[in-house]
């Protein structure tokens, strides 16, 4: 059985139809074409999926696209503003807070939840921040850095 759902996808209103147990992650990506949004673990772990639930981040591939039906998704297509990239997206790019890119999508939306409610985090409060995120590649700094980056960003643009 399948039901139809609306969202609200990066400021637009999106219909699917979709069976009851269609994970957000899948519901994004195939239904909506919306690709940015990545699984990885796909067991909630490494927070590649993760997308703002109006405006709170979660793990997408734990949550049933049913569930969220009639209410506001904002996946990595959405931080920016038009072909301007948001102060976390820029910040990312000018610190080299990325390597492979697999878990940016993941990292950009939590910072920006993280950002907006703590704009002047402590080294101490980013690594907690950014705790539920994974990246095999980096070694993290150049992803602090970013934060920082970003956060010194968005005081300017304030």
């Amino acid at each position: 059985m399948e039901y139809e759902i609306t969202l609200v996808v990066n400021g637009t209103a999106r219909r699917a139809h979709v069976p009851a147990r269609r994970l957000l992650s899948d519901c994004l990506r195939h239904d909506m074409g919306l690709t940015g949004t990545h699984v990885g673990c796909e067991h909630g772990v490494c927070g590649c999926c993760t997308v703002l639930l109006d405006g709170e981040p979660v793990r997408s591939c734990l949550t049933f696209a049913v569930t969220v039906d009639g209410r506001e998704i904002t996946t990595v297509e959405g931080l920016a503003a038009g072909d301007r990239l948001s102060p976390v997206q820029r910040a990312f790019a000018e610190c080299h807070g990325l390597q492979c890119g697999f878990c940016t999508p993941g990292f950009l939306c939590t910072v920006t939840a993280m950002l907006r409610d703590n704009p002047a985090p402590t080294e101490e409060e980013v690594l907690e921040g950014i705790s539920g995120n994974l990246c095999r590649c980096t070694g993290y700094q150049n992803i602090v850095k970013a934060v920082h980056r970003a956060a010194e960003l968005l005081a300017e643009e304030s």
